[in-house]
């Protein structure tokens, strides 16, 4: 068990970023409750378990690790940095977005928020299609069905701690049909794991995003939402903008904005580098019972 410290640049939204990620916690790999975030790491050579506690005072997150191999720590220590946008730059994010007169009061009241991001490129691209337009206690529970259903059981479990989430080259073949997943999303996801193992699509943070993108876009079942939503998560783009958002649409109606598609790319226009920050905002912005909500993986 290691025990380290990971800075970051003041101030960050640990409220805002344990309510996202704690909604979306699936079961069998992921924890979060009391201030702390604990979770399964599948890692080159081995599996470890992280648990993750901001200490606010100190602009650090203390990272507690259980690593079998460790060849694996670097790995680790930057997947947990992605995970909670720890490499952010908050003053430049609300030097932009404050700019914008709609913006400005979301930024004041939220500063440091983070975009959730993935430990796993793949894992986040298939929360992304099982949570198409479904709810987001459903899609985890679906999720926790396919990690319990095909994911490896660790070693050593640690409480609900149990199991790795499933390779690509595991979904790939598997049978998908028992778990609830409708055809649709059981074909886009086996088109997935297949075009990952293939080496068509990469899903990590140093993957070119275009090349990225038009890999997902050509997979049957996958659309411009989820390219977004998988681009601002897993692949780190901070200018990922899902235009036809729900929530979206739900956050600039609430604040009496257009919400044509034309006019909401032409107002972000205003937000870029950081489009992804900005809808982060607008999605915090409508509270606990966010629209987004619903429509997020």
């Amino acid at each position: 068990m290691l025990t380290l410290r990971l800075a970051y640049r003041p101030p960050l939204d640990t409220a805002a970023l344990l309510g996202f990620l704690g909604k979306r916690a699936v079961a069998g790999i992921e924890e979060i409750g009391g201030g702390r975030l604990r979770r399964v790491l599948a890692l080159p050579n081995s599996a470890a378990i992280a648990e993750l506690e901001p200490l606010a005072r100190a602009n650090q997150v203390q990272l507690r690790l259980r690593l079998e191999d460790l060849r694996d720590l670097g790995v680790a220590v930057q997947r947990c940095r992605q995970w909670l946008d720890l490499d952010a730059e908050p003053a430049a994010v609300a030097e932009t977005l404050g700019a914008d007169p709609v913006l400005a009061p979301l930024v004041a009241a939220r500063p440091g928020l983070r975009v959730p991001g993935a430990v796993d490129g793949f894992e986040m691209a298939v929360r992304a299609i099982i949570g198409q337009r479904i709810s987001v206690a459903g899609a985890t529970t679906l999720t926790g069905r396919l990690v319990a259903a095909l994911g490896e059981p660790l070693a050593t479990p640690d409480a609900g701690l149990t199991r790795t989430f499933p390779t690509p080259e595991r979904l790939a073949d598997a049978d998908l049909d028992s778990l609830g997943v409708t055809k649709t999303r059981v074909t886009a996801l086996r088109a997935l794991a297949s075009a990952v193992v293939k080496g068509d699509v990469e899903l990590d943070r140093g993957a070119d995003r275009a090349r990225t993108t038009a890999g997902l876009l050509a997979l049957p079942g996958v659309g411009p939402w989820t390219v977004a939503y998988v681009a601002m998560r897993a692949l780190g783009d901070p200018d990922a903008f899902p235009v036809t958002d729900l929530g979206l649409l739900h956050a600039l109606r609430a604040h009496r904005l257009p919400t044509d598609p034309a006019d909401i790319t032409d107002r972000a226009e205003r937000w870029r580098p950081w489009r992804a920050y900005a809808i982060l905002h607008l999605w915090t912005s409508l509270g606990s019972t966010t629209p987004s909500e619903e429509f997020a993986a």
